[in-house]
């Protein structure tokens, strides 16, 4: 059995950008499971709170606390960015290029990737260029790059960000099929209905900083703060 590297715990984080504090002080435990949605209104730091917890950022203060060693931390985690990262390589070349950093023959990285990539709807496109891709087809690619060494956490930036409703709703499938599999997700998103239907727990932040906690549900139907509630009506928060 896998040893976890959660809960995930931020005790007094702080980012500075060009001078300017553009997030913290913030206090967090993210558990085991379960899909936790960042959302707050844009320039809240929830980008910067990702790479924070993954690693992108240097923090200014504060901790970032795993519960495991650096190097396991490291393999036990993957990012999904709001636009995908392309490789000028095939569809299944991008996917199986994790298990080839890895030290796999590239027959069997290949064959796994396979796998993978038709397990989120690109069979017919394994040995297409990557760039030819759609944008929903880019993400499912990002998808399945990052999920193909089982990551115990897998974070993502506005995984739907400009995506028609027909993508989304692919790419929504995946994320709660690897939420089943045991995968821990933390992941932003300005789509309030698309919270709604994923969250299992809510972070909410505005002007970077962390605001409320809650349960999904809980967050929805009974907001504790004046801004969340706010946000949730439509009204523009300053």
């Amino acid at each position: 059995m896998v040893a976890t590297v959660l809960p995930l715990t931020l005790e007094e984080v702080t980012l500075h950008r060009n001078g300017r504090c553009i997030l913290g002080p913030v206090s967090l435990e993210i558990p085991g499971g379960g899909i936790t949605v960042v959302m707050g209104p844009n320039g809240s730091g929830k980008t910067s709170l990702l790479r924070a917890m993954h690693g992108l950022e240097r923090i200014n203060a504060g901790q970032v606390r795993w519960s495991g060693e650096t190097e396991r931390v490291r393999a036990s985690q993957a990012f999904v960015f709001q636009s995908p990262i392309l490789m000028r390589r095939t569809v299944v070349d991008c996917i199986a290029y994790p298990l080839r950093l890895s030290g796999m023959g590239r027959g069997a990285a290949r064959t796994l990737a396979a796998q993978k990539g038709a397990e989120v709807g690109l069979a017919d496109s394994l040995n297409q260029p990557a760039h030819v891709l759609s944008g929903g087809e880019r993400q499912k690619m990002a998808l399945a790059r990052a999920l193909i060494r089982d990551p115990q956490v897998l974070f993502l930036d506005e995984p739907c960000a400009n995506l028609d409703g027909r993508a989304t709703l692919d790419i929504e499938t995946i994320l709660t099929e690897a939420r089943n599999a045991g995968t821990t997700l933390i992941m932003s998103t300005h789509d309030i209905g698309q919270a709604r239907r994923l969250a299992d727990r809510v972070v909410f932040l505005h002007d970077g900083k962390l605001v409320e906690e809650a349960r999904g549900a809980s967050f929805f139907a009974a907001p504790k703060s004046a801004e969340a509630a706010a946000y949730l009506r439509g009204d523009l928060l300053t």
